[in-house]
């Protein structure tokens, strides 16, 4: 038991590493440094040009700025963290042509995809942080760090992103399946979560079908929760039309969803790998 825990933990640390160097070694260290700060700050200020034309001005709303901003900005992990996951199936097999080699090492496949995906989740990290010190120092946002629930938000953290990587791992086994079209499918679902989780339109915009999709998804009780954690006691809860629930509630359909999804996840993969064989599509480069 000891001995496959190790096997795990070296097979994680190493493909960690992997991803780290396949994500930042295409430039200089500065250059680098520069794009990371600059990408999450544009990719915001899309976002607070259209909140100011429709508020003319920060202080507009400041409860639905604050509502809006901190779901943009956490929302960057749930697209790098499907990304991260999907996009290793087709690199491994189309670009690289190691999947075969990866396949047939004494590794868990699983385990490796997971590794993998943490050199994305680190850089979304970074983008993280840079948007929220962004939004607290140009815009106003009412952020203090002594009064953000820590323990809350760790928790939180963890499970969500354990949730993002585990619906990763079975959007990387559809890609088993299917040719170059794993950046769409990574696309579509995060675009899918994008409008019914919550990230910057409240549920209560949606029709009840809509509202329906988004309880059923574990990203919409993140995204709560993790505003709820960072601006408590701020009201912030009552613009999502999640405010009748109490944080432990909140918790609880995150846990309950999350690990639904867990199990589907771990399912979809092994069938899709199960067809990947089946039907020698493995390492089978497509090739257009």
């Amino acid at each position: 038991m000891k001995e496959r825990i190790a096997g795990h933990w070296r097979t994680f640390r190493w493909a960690s590493w992997l991803g780290w160097q396949m994500e930042a070694n295409w430039t200089n260290w500065y250059l680098f440094i520069i794009y990371s700060i600059a990408k999450p700050i544009a990719g915001t200020l899309i976002v607070v040009i259209m909140y100011l034309i429709v508020f003319g001005g920060v202080t507009g709303n400041p409860t639905f700025f604050s509502y809006m901003y901190l779901g943009n900005a956490f929302y960057i992990f749930i697209g790098q963290a499907l990304f991260g996951t999907t996009w290793v199936i087709h690199e491994d097999r189309e670009h690289y042509q190691t999947l075969k080699q990866i396949y047939m090492a004494p590794i868990s496949l699983f385990v490796y995809l997971i590794g993998r995906a943490m050199a994305k989740i680190a850089v979304a990290g970074m983008a993280v942080i840079i948007t929220l010190a962004f939004g607290m120092l140009a815009l106003g946002l009412p952020l203090a760090l002594l009064n953000i629930d820590w323990a809350l938000l760790a928790l939180a953290m963890l499970i969500g992103l354990l949730c993002m990587v585990s619906i990763g791992v079975a959007l990387a086994g559809i890609t088993f399946l299917t040719a170059k079209h794993g950046y769409g499918i990574n696309e579509g679902v995060a675009g899918m979560f994008y409008l019914f989780c919550g990230a910057i339109f409240p549920l209560t915009v949606l029709p009840d079908w809509g509202q329906a999709v988004g309880r059923a998804i574990p990203i919409t009780y993140w995204l709560e929760i993790t505003r709820r954690a960072m601006l408590p006691n701020s009201g912030i809860s009552s613009i999502s039309g999640l405010g009748d629930y109490s944080n432990i509630q909140i918790l609880s359909f995150l846990l309950l969803s999350a690990g639904i999804f867990l199990v589907l996840s771990i399912g979809i993969f092994k069938y899709a790998d199960y067809l990947a064989r089946k039907k020698g599509k493995l390492d089978m480069s497509t090739s257009y």
